[in-house]
């Protein structure tokens, strides 16, 4: 299914049933599972619930239960892979039916072939109806050492058993059976291929790859390959990407009349191949529809390019090196070759490629415990999703890129390269702002990285990254942080910063992520001053006094704690208010600085705020330039301000309030309003603003100015006033 499609309902309805299955059924006597009730199922859709419930790991001996009821579950393709289930499940459950494919492998238990082939030859239907059956990854013996045969699965066309420890003896009971077509040995503890020449009448797919224990030379070998006439499919490759010393696939490709029924050949990892042999052999046999020349050296010629009929998976050019994506999914050192390689192949695209990126995709997702995987891909993604390409990739795709890379780093946060090859990717307006993904998560692992690394780049990319994460949170979820530690990270950073006199991104995006992690979150807050923000940020002040980006994101946040009523007692310093007066008066002082140094000063002469302790002389000067200060200031374009409520503004309008007081919460209201009309004049009608502004333009006492500033807005939400949705601003 394509990845920008909505899912099937049936398979919206599968993973229903699979995420209810407890809900769905009734235990019985043994444990095992019976639905409450079940329609008869077709039998496909019966295959389909069955490989759902593996995929989705919730098969276990107790859930499978449920295909014991032959009258409503009949299963034909049972694809259990990667299930956890016994051997005496599997028997009761499965064996009972008359399948036809069986895939057993990689089961999370320790069931063995021995088992399984003595639950499925005990069973006459499964003896007469079996046809495919894959065991890769598991033990050839149980407990028990029972005799394995396969020679009862009379009927068997397909067999997998890669990556187990198969023998001799067991490789000559397997080339008995009568109707073997399709064979994979790979991996196994094979030494002698000879008792292949049994099924040479009929063995027409036939897979050797990793076959470390084998003891015949090149010669020998190739003989034995050479009277396989009928096969069409061959894979000699090799996993260990060695050089081909004793010349086993030259001499293959070099005997004349052999394998002239061969559709495709794999000979990637083997060093030293040449492609003039390479050309030869395909010249000679037409119908070859497949070659794998990966790590071979061969592949440059323009008859092995790839874009015909003839598919090539190598590393001459894009094409060969997405099939090799696409055809060694599996195989760990394969992939990391072609990752390798696709990496230089896309350092300067000048087009989106999101089939290339789904399939680098894959490869992550397959090796997700493999460093070497995670290193290579996580560089590819960032040069498939670089600047402009990013807009040209699928949301639904990015969104599972960055899923991905999440994991990647939560499985090596230690690995320095790692980090930032998945931080650059990250450091993406685009990604963070749009791309669907569960923001909380994302920052709370970035988080976790603050203080991991010394080095400056991955810093710089981690505060970069959780200041725009934060921002997009809610309060609920930047509550559920756990902020004290990371504000304390953060501080350290901030003060790292300043004691060097330092100005630069890192700061900037530390004091952004410190000052969204308190906005409208008291417990933060809290922590902010616990950790002596306070003290750090007058200091902050003071040495950057002519910088009003650092002021204006200092400002922000000592305003978010002046906000919480319990807090301001903690701002009542002389000295902190003393300079933030003077950043509300000054003249040359940027407004947006002007603003935040407004909001904290109305909050702590609020008539809700704390006790004042300081010289009353100081208390009528605040409030006198609160007033005279703001009638004084523009509408400016580009006030950094955004609030997910007006709450913290309505008890500053309270009709006891100090005019000055009034006039900042009522210019941050028009601000607001006449910026972002849609948002802004609902919410401010729905919390119901509006009715503290009209007591406030009736009441006899109220300044002639107020009156004023609620009059304009008061327009402003004539003209403007319609019901939205609120969408909270990015600092």
């Amino acid at each position: 299914m394509d990845e920008e499609s909505p899912p099937s309902l049936t398979d919206i309805s599968l993973m229903w049933i699979c995420h209810n299955v407890e809900e769905l059924c009734v235990a019985q006597e043994n444990g095992s599972l019976k639905f409450h009730h079940c329609p008869v199922f077709p039998q496909e859709l019966a295959d389909q619930l069955l490989h759902k419930m593996a995929s989705e790991g919730v098969l276990n001996d107790r859930t499978v239960g449920i295909f014991q009821h032959l009258e409503h579950l009949r299963l034909r393709r049972a694809h259990i892979q990667s299930s956890h289930i016994s051997a005496e499940a599997f028997r009761l459950a499965l064996c009972i039916h008359k399948l036809q494919e069986l895939d057993i492998s990689h089961t999370q238990t320790n069931i063995a072939i021995s088992e399984v082939l003595h639950s499925l030859t005990s069973s006459k239907l499964c003896r007469q109806s079996l046809q495919t059956l894959l065991m890769d990854g598991l033990r050839v013996y149980g407990d028990t050492n029972e005799n394995v045969s396969f020679s009862m699965l009379r009927g068997l066309k397909k067999l997998s058993l890669a990556g187990t420890d198969l023998n001799d003896s067991s490789l000559e009971d397997i080339c008995t059976l009568p109707m073997l077509e399709n064979l994979d040995i790979s991996s196994t503890n094979i030494t002698d291929l000879t008792p292949l020449l049994n099924c040479q009448s009929q063995l027409k797919s036939l897979t050797l790859h990793g076959l470390q224990k084998l003891e015949m030379n090149a010669s020998r070998v190739n003989l034995v390959l050479s009277k396989l006439e009928l096969l069409r499919h061959l894979d000699i490759s090799n996993d260990k990407l060695l050089t081909d010393v004793d010349h086993l696939v030259q001499q293959l490709l070099e005997q004349p009349g052999i394998l002239l029924n061969l559709v495709s050949l794999d000979v990637s990892g083997w060093r030293g191949v040449s492609d003039a042999a390479i050309r030869a052999f395909v010249e000679h046999r037409p119908g070859m529809r497949f070659i794998g020349l990966l790590a071979t050296g061969a592949g440059g010629s323009e008859m092995l390019r790839g874009d015909g009929n003839l598919k090539v998976a190598g590393e001459a050019n894009l094409q060969q090196l997405c099939e090799a994506l696409r055809r060694y999914s599996e195989r760990e050192s394969f992939i990391r070759e072609t990752l390798a390689h696709l990496y230089s192949h896309t350092s300067e695209l000048e087009e989106p490629q999101p089939n290339i990126l789904k399939l680098v995709l894959a490869g992550m997702r397959r090796h997700t415990d493999s460093l070497h995987v995670q290193l290579v891909a996580s560089a590819c993604v960032f040069n498939l999703t670089v600047q402009e390409l990013v807009l040209g990739m699928p949301l639904h795709l990015l969104g599972t890129v960055v899923k991905q890379l999440l994991i990647a780093m939560k499985n090596f946060p230690k690995h320095e390269q790692l980090q930032k090859n998945c931080l650059l990717t990250l450091c993406s307006d685009h990604i963070l702002q749009v791309v669907p993904f569960d923001r909380y998560e994302a920052a709370k692992l970035i988080m976790m990285l603050l203080g991991n690394h010394e080095d400056q780049t991955v810093q710089r990319m981690v505060v970069a990254v959780v200041s725009i994460l934060v921002s997009k949170l809610s309060t609920e979820e930047i509550s559920k942080l756990g902020a004290e530690e990371f504000i304390m990270k953060l501080l350290s950073i901030v003060q790292q910063k300043a004691s060097l006199g330092l100005v630069d991104s890192t700061l900037k995006f530390a004091l952004s992520a410190l000052w969204n992690l308190t906005d409208e979150t008291p417990t933060a807050c809290t922590h902010f001053i616990q950790c002596r923000g306070v003290e750090l940020y007058l200091e902050l002040l003071e040495t950057y006094y002519s910088e009003s980006s650092i002021q204006q994101k200092l400002l922000g946040l000592l305003n978010n704690v002046a906000e919480v009523e319990d807090l301001r007692p903690e701002l009542m310093n002389e000295e902190l208010l003393e300079h933030i007066l003077q950043l509300l008066v000054l003249p040359l002082v940027e407004v947006d600085v002007s603003y935040f140094a407004g909001g904290i000063l109305a909050h702590l002469v609020s008539v809700r705020g704390p006790v004042w302790s300081l010289d009353e002389e100081l208390r009528c000067t605040v409030q006198d330039q609160l007033h005279s200060s703001i009638l004084s200031w523009s509408s400016p374009q580009h006030v950094m301000v955004s609030y997910r409520t007006f709450q913290p503004f309505f008890p500053l309008l309270d009709v006891c309030q100090s005019s000055g007081v009034q006039l900042w919460a009522l210019w941050a209201i028009q601000f607001l309003c006449s910026q972002n009309a849609p948002q802004y004049c609902s919410m401010l009608e729905s919390e119901g603003g509006t009715d503290l502004l009209r007591v406030l333009i009736h009441h006899a006492e109220t300044h002639s100015d107020v009156k004023s500033l609620v009059e304009s807005i008061l327009k402003i939400l004539e003209r403007n006033l319609h019901p939205t949705n609120t969408v909270k601003a990015v600092r």
